[in-house]
């Protein structure tokens, strides 16, 4: 069983950052294709980042030039690192993990971009 423990989240001011963590100790890290999805209340769960086991990244287009993944496969962490966060960046960020053609999901961790 592959859990993703996830952490990083809170409440944050416009134009701040937040950096979250997902880890997968007892996943084949190297060799999964990683990311982050979000789903605000009332709305489908959407892609926000995603890094694959070449390490070529895809960001969806809402956070283009704002969020940045990454990993360490040596840790077995995976990050994302959001700047300049808007109001509408608000909900429920989920950590993702592709292996063998399985999809694992973490819990959840709430983001809120509020004054």
């Amino acid at each position: 069983q592959v859990q993703l423990v996830e952490s990083g989240g809170g409440l944050v001011e416009p134009g701040g950052s937040l950096r979250l963590s997902c880890a997968a100790p007892a996943a084949s890290f190297r060799f999964s294709s990683m990311g982050w999805y979000r789903q605000a209340p009332g709305k489908q769960r959407e892609l926000v980042a995603m890094i694959k086991v070449d390490a070529t990244m895809a960001y969806g287009d809402s956070v283009k030039g704002r969020f940045t993944i990454s990993r360490d496969n040596g840790k077995k962490i995976m990050w994302l690192q959001m700047n300049s966060l808007k109001p509408e960046d608000t909900a429920v960020y989920y950590c993702w993990l592709n292996f063998g053609r399985r999809d694992y999901w973490g819990q959840g961790t709430q983001v809120t971009v509020s004054s």
